[in-house]
């Protein structure tokens, strides 16, 4: 598998609003995937997640993650990305969830009345296939 630093055609894909899928490691080590939104900021990967969400828990105690990314033209271009969550904070103005709501939707986030905490994933390693394969 590749090693940062990311080629510009995986950071290309990586900059559009697409659908992707987050995994986590549960508390007796297994696998926990759920779909979420995530926005490319520099050479890392913001995700954001409400105060309630038992993947936080996850991360806390583990901060290995793993992020597939499909492209929204066609799946069968995709990247996964494997790394860590180096960078956990409140957001306590919803400033993050916003930036990402709006990327994927044009809109702020609607909900408003529940905690927010952002998370920073840094890329160890990747892979792509079809448009964004790896040689």
């Amino acid at each position: 598998m590749p090693k940062p630093p990311l080629p510009e055609p995986v950071r290309d894909l990586l900059s559009k609003p697409n659908p992707a899928v987050i995994s986590t490691l549960g508390g007796h080590g297994q696998p926990v995937s759920v779909a979420t939104w995530y926005l490319l900021e520099g050479d890392r990967i913001l995700v954001n997640m409400d105060q309630g969400r038992k993947r936080l828990d996850h991360l806390r105690r583990d901060p290995r993650v793993s992020l597939t990314v499909l492209d929204e033209a066609g799946w069968y271009t995709h990247v996964s990305l494997q790394g860590r969550v180096v960078e956990m904070r409140e957001d306590p103005d919803l400033a993050d969830i916003d930036r990402l709501a709006e990327h994927y939707t044009g809109e702020r986030y609607r909900v408003r009345d529940r905690g927010r905490v952002s998370a920073w994933i840094e890329v160890e390693r990747w892979h792509g296939w079809g448009a964004a394969k790896t040689d």
